[in-house]
């Protein structure tokens, strides 16, 4: 059995309130609120709830929290669709609850990220109640995107425009004009030509950077800026245009207008306030996002997407890192997060042009029919999925930039699929007539404790059904177990601080095969992932002299290594990787 071991003493970066570049080596925890901790036994968690479990974070050893939203919301997208940004949803506390997290974070050494949710508001939004009230062509309906309909009577939407979550794009009101809404009827999108939306997050990111928050994870970045053409294209012609920078929707280039505006007020703050694009975006356009005039960084979700694949993997951390030094930026790593099914899973499964699972990417494939079961997909190979996690996360953990982690990553969650149709959340099931199985197998709140009803997340029923398979996954179990997820990541991330901040890599060409990729890091780490099934032994490289592939000197390893001798060759079992570190 593999045990993980911390370094000694364990390394820790120091937290420096005043350092402006923290975030370009950050580790970050993403919380998906509503299933982290639930402190008040409704089935929800809650603010108080994460700030039960800060002293759980700092041992994990991350750098920031990343809280997904947390305001006054219906819940038709899971918080996305928002009513009041300046506002917490009392199911999860109150401003105060906020700031006594947000304190409490930072005296222990963690920075705090929260998501901001510009394309669109929700329905019950003051702004939208104003502009249904005030009609056609008033101030207040400029705020969002209102067209009147085709047909005699204005009774056909202006387009045939398809919603992400199934049915119209557009939303007839009382009135007889449309609202276009790229997401549910209950999230109208904004209008960012009007200077009332701009002037409304502009006044939102100094709300909430004058309360602490050190940074802004920014939500369909791609998307704010629009620009309609009177006669509207057909959804066919729509998909064929181009994504140069013109398109009427999403990645337009002058949406870096208003990103230029937010930098400003992020750089008018010491450190500056950071930010990240969600920007779904071809990788080449990327640094648009990422400069510093703009966000300053944006998601990769590259990996995320690929297949365990030694190929694939370098082509997209080569290209990457192009990116990102082409930016002045840094990269994010991420192989998880609340839109996607969790990497064991995705692993353990057979490889699909489709693995991510996203709703953003939601062509119907092998795993997709499986998760609209709701039973045991014939071909999931659960510890050849956990294997293949463990060596991704380590190889990903090893690259130069920043890290994201999702909340139970860290102890090897698979997606839930033993939810029942009433049970389900998430709109895109519903709107797809359940063809599409949605984002909730990823959310479901994850267990603390090995009891029920809901494994020490609350004393009530959680909101979405937790497995009775939770009970070995929880952290207590795993506490316990010293070959376990949580006590790999801890291992992971301790080792990671003490790496060099230096973000460059090499990549180890006599060891780098179909089936493994190995790559140098400043300080005298080097990283080997064996992706094939076989083992593999590194006699070659050490019989060049290289003193840090020798036994004697690995500090991490996914898998139980066989004995060998110090100073020997390393043997490395396939689907692992290892982590070298020449004396110094």
């Amino acid at each position: 059995m593999t045990q993980f071991v911390l370094p000694t003493p364990t390394a820790k970066r120091r937290f420096d309130s005043s350092d402006a570049n923290w975030w370009r080596q950050a580790v970050v925890y993403q919380i998906y609120p509503r299933s982290f901790q639930d402190s008040n036994g409704d089935g929800i968690g809650d603010f108080q709830g994460i700030i039960s479990r800060i002293d759980y974070l700092a041992k994990l050893g991350i750098d920031a929290v990343w809280l997904s939203p947390f305001y006054p919301s219906q819940l038709a997208d899971g918080g996305y669709d928002v009513d009041d940004y300046r506002d917490v949803d009392p199911r999860i506390g109150t401003l105060e609850d906020f700031d006594e997290l947000a304190t409490k974070l930072h005296e222990r050494g963690i920075r705090i990220i929260i998501d901001i949710v510009p394309n669109h508001t929700s329905n019950r939004h003051q702004m939208f109640k104003e502009a249904i009230a005030a009609g056609p062509g008033s101030p207040e309906r400029d705020r969002y995107i209102f067209r009147d309909g085709r047909g005699e009577h204005g009774e056909l939407p202006p387009s045939d425009w398809e919603s992400t979550f199934g049915g119209r794009a557009w939303t007839q009101v009382d009135d007889g004009q449309w609202y276009y809404h790229f997401f549910a009827r209950e999230q109208p999108d904004l209008n960012w030509h009007n200077p009332e939306v701009k002037e409304e997050f502009l006044e939102t990111l100094r709300f909430w950077s004058d309360r602490g928050v050190d940074g802004f994870r920014i939500d369909v970045a791609h998307g704010l800026a629009k620009d309609l053409p009177e006669i509207l294209p057909t959804q066919e012609q729509l998909d064929a245009l181009p994504h140069d920078g013109k398109h009427p929707l999403w990645d337009r280039d002058d949406v870096q207008d208003i990103y230029a505006t937010w930098r400003e007020v992020f750089n008018s703050y010491d450190p500056p306030r950071t930010a990240v694009a969600e920007a779904w975006v071809h990788p080449d356009r990327i640094p648009r996002y990422a400069n510093p005039q703009s966000l300053g960084q944006a998601f990769n979700f590259d990996l995320l997407k690929a297949n365990f694949d030694a190929g694939e993997f370098r082509q997209i951390v080569t290209h990457n890192l192009k990116l990102a030094k082409a930016s002045g930026s840094s990269s994010t790593w991420v192989l998880n997060n609340h839109d996607v099914v969790r990497h064991p899973t995705r692993y353990g499964l057979p490889p699909s042009k489709h693995t991510a699972g996203s709703v953003l990417d939601n062509e119907p494939g092998p795993e997709s029919e499986w998760l609209l079961s709701g039973g045991e997909h014939p071909h999931l190979d659960r510890e050849k999925g956990a294997r293949r996690a463990q060596a991704a996360t380590a190889f990903m953990l090893a690259l130069p930039g920043s890290a994201y982690i999702y909340q139970g990553e860290e102890l090897g969650l698979h997606e839930v699929v033993e939810i029942m149709p009433a049970e389900r959340q998430d709109p895109t099931y519903f709107r797809t007539q359940a063809t599409q199985i949605g984002r909730d197998g990823c959310r479901v709140p994850i267990p603390w404790t090995q009891a029920r009803p809901a494994f020490g997340f609350s004393t009530a029923q959680a909101h979405l059904p937790q497995p009775d398979w939770f009970a070995n996954f929880s952290v207590e179990t795993e506490e316990a177990d010293s070959g376990s997820f949580l006590h790999f990541y801890r291992a992971a991330l301790a080792w990671r601080a003490a790496m060099e901040g230096d973000e460059t890599l090499q990549w180890c060409e006599d060891l780098c095969t179909n089936d493994v990729l190995a790559f140098k890091r400043p300080g005298g780490w080097v990283c080997v992932t064996n992706f094939g099934a076989e083992p593999i032994e590194l006699a070659h490289a050490a019989s060049e002299g290289d003193a840090s592939l020798n036994a004697d000197n690995v500090v991490l390893s996914t898998q139980p290594l066989p004995d060998t001798p110090a100073a020997r060759a390393v043997q490395i079992p396939g689907e692992t990787t290892v982590w070298l570190r020449a004396a110094q």
